[in-house]
């Protein structure tokens, strides 16, 4: 056996072959790929369409015509999936970056500061996880009434202190490392060591957050829509679907089980690609594997 096989041996896996090994991240990765491609194909192609209403074939079972079956409108339940998935995803989207663009800029701010500005950023994270998304949601639907705007909004202010709270206990870790004393021993500025070498080296805790509060942001909007207070008619969501088949459900079961089953994968696909994704980006945890 000659010196390059050895080296081969002994050099830890690479990403790739690591995250193909990964069973969670896997499976994580095909559910939410399985949501993404869900949503793309509402963009262009639906069965039907989602906003017709014919009263003569509702309630429907699965057909060759329709898949999965009619709701109690006569609307096809497989073109209501589809573009429930793309609102879904659009909720997510928007409420995670809100989250995590303020959450982020707070928790490095409190990190480089420290002292009083510190101490206000995090009890303000702390009076905000008093509210919850849907606590968040009612207040604000009671104002300015009920839409998909208003728990977008709740979403992602509800993201906002967990965002600050990771951000600013990652940071708080590098800026004790040495080469950031380093860094600030050659003069450089507090702002620039945030964005020179906090920052990069926070992404990775960032990206898995991001993953997770995704999941729950379509959890969230799900809730929201089932009281009410989410989508609003005539567009889909998977939520409102489920509302409107909890009467329905020893006439037409499937009705709730369809958009439960939509929900449920969505979520679990995030949550498992979080948690690979922690997995691999932890060098630690990369080196145990």
């Amino acid at each position: 056996m000659n010196a390059s096989t050895q080296d081969a041996k002994l050099r830890p896996p690479g990403l790739a072959r690591r995250a193909l090994g990964h069973r969670s991240f896997v499976l994580g990765g095909l559910l939410t790929l399985l949501l993404l491609l869900a949503a793309m194909l509402s963009l262009v192609w639906t069965p039907w369409s989602p906003y017709e209403i014919d009263m003569s074939a509702k309630l429907l079972g699965p057909s060759a015509q329709h898949w999965l079956g009619t709701d109690p409108f006569g609307r096809d339940v497989s073109s209501l999936l589809l573009v429930g998935a793309r609102n879904s995803i659009l909720v997510g989207v928007i409420a995670v970056s809100i989250g995590l663009c303020t959450g982020t800029a707070l928790g490095l701010l409190a990190a480089a500061r420290r002292g009083w500005l510190e101490e206000l950023i995090m009890r303000l994270s702390d009076f905000s996880f008093a509210f919850p998304a849907i606590l968040s949601a009612i207040m604000m639907t009671a104002v300015f009434g009920a839409g998909i705007v208003n728990a977008i909004i709740a979403i992602g202010i509800h993201n906002i202190p967990t965002f600050a709270r990771i951000t600013r206990a990652s940071a708080n870790a590098i800026w004790s490392r040495e080469y950031v004393l380093a860094a600030r021993a050659c003069g450089k500025g507090p702002w620039r060591i945030t964005l020179d070498h906090v920052l990069p080296n926070i992404l990775s805790a960032l990206i898995v957050q991001a993953t997770i509060q995704f999941a729950l942001a379509i959890l969230a909007e799900a809730a929201l829509s089932y009281l009410g207070l989410g989508t609003q008619p005539p567009q889909p969501s998977w939520g409102r679907m489920l509302a409107e088949a909890q009467t329905l459900l020893f006439q037409a079961p499937l009705l709730a089980v369809f958009p439960g089953i939509a929900i449920a994968s969505a979520v679990l696909g995030l949550n498992l690609l979080g948690d690979g994704l922690r997995d691999l980006l932890d060098p630690r945890l990369a080196r145990k594997r």
